[in-house]
């Protein structure tokens, strides 16, 4: 078993209720880290339990990541319970699917609205620059710190209904890249994770007919689990890989190459 050296280390992981994000925390908890978990769902707090009895510890706090005021004072209060922040886990992310402008028989019959576009941006976009930036300003003067960053492989090569979606993620892969540079000075290391698909309760509502068309384009010929992209951030954010920074790593099964 490799070495993660975290054990101890503080961890914020966004969007932590559910799916990934619960995976994701209890992964950490597990390696016996102080896991604060951010989300709007009150389930958030079932999964900061059961951070406790996975081995480490946990905390709920109700964050909104599309609300800088709220993101500023959730990172103040992580601070002052444990005195900063290793590891920032920008997975919080939503849907809002829909075609840029619909046609049927040479009419116009619906297009993307203004909430649709303004709803997956303020999340899957503003709400990993507001965490960033909140909590680089933490990171920096500790002279240490890893955030990693859910993009998706709809952000590499674009996705048929997803506009807004595949604009909020292809944005993530650019500000990791930008990230990674401004921060590396500081010891700070950026990087994203591209996610295939992945059962988690986004994919509840996809006809089967879908589903196995997409595992029918994936080389490994499955879905991924939610596991598959927590040990990827497990990784990313142990020092197994301090020499890894300003890397986009897709966990897709082979998606990509099978595409």
């Amino acid at each position: 078993m490799i070495a993660t050296g975290l054990a101890g280390k503080v961890v914020i992981v966004t969007g932590g209720a559910a799916g990934i994000g619960k995976t994701t925390a209890l992964a950490f908890a597990g390696e016996g880290c102080r896991v604060a978990v951010w989300d709007l769902d009150p389930r958030g707090e079932e999964v900061a339990a059961a951070c406790q009895k996975a081995g480490g510890e946990g905390r709920f706090f109700r964050v909104d990541v599309s609300q800088k005021a709220q993101v500023e004072d959730a990172t103040a209060q992580v601070v002052a319970l444990w005195g900063g922040v290793d590891v920032l886990v920008n997975n919080a992310g939503i849907v809002r699917d829909g075609q840029l402008v619909k046609f049927k028989e040479g009419q116009l019959v619906g297009s993307m609205t203004d909430e649709q576009w303004e709803a997956v941006i303020g999340v899957n976009l503003c709400g990993v620059f507001n965490c960033t930036r909140a909590v680089a300003k933490v990171m920096v003067p500790q002279g240490r710190g890893v955030i990693l960053n859910a993009s998706s492989v709809v952000g590499l090569y674009g996705n048929f209904g997803q506009t807004n979606y595949v604009a909020s993620k292809a944005g993530v892969i650019g500000m990791t890249r930008v990230w990674a540079r401004e921060l590396g000075r500081y010891g700070i290391r950026v990087n994203a994770v591209a996610p295939g698909f992945v059962k988690t309760e986004m994919l509840a509502a996809v006809p089967q007919r879908i589903l196995d068309e997409m595992v029918s384009h994936t080389p490994l010929r499955r879905l991924g689990e939610p596991e598959d992209i927590a040990q990827a951030y497990l990784w990313l954010a142990s020092d197994a890989a301090s020499f890894v920074t300003g890397a986009v790593l897709s966990v897709d099964g082979g998606l990509v190459v099978g595409t």
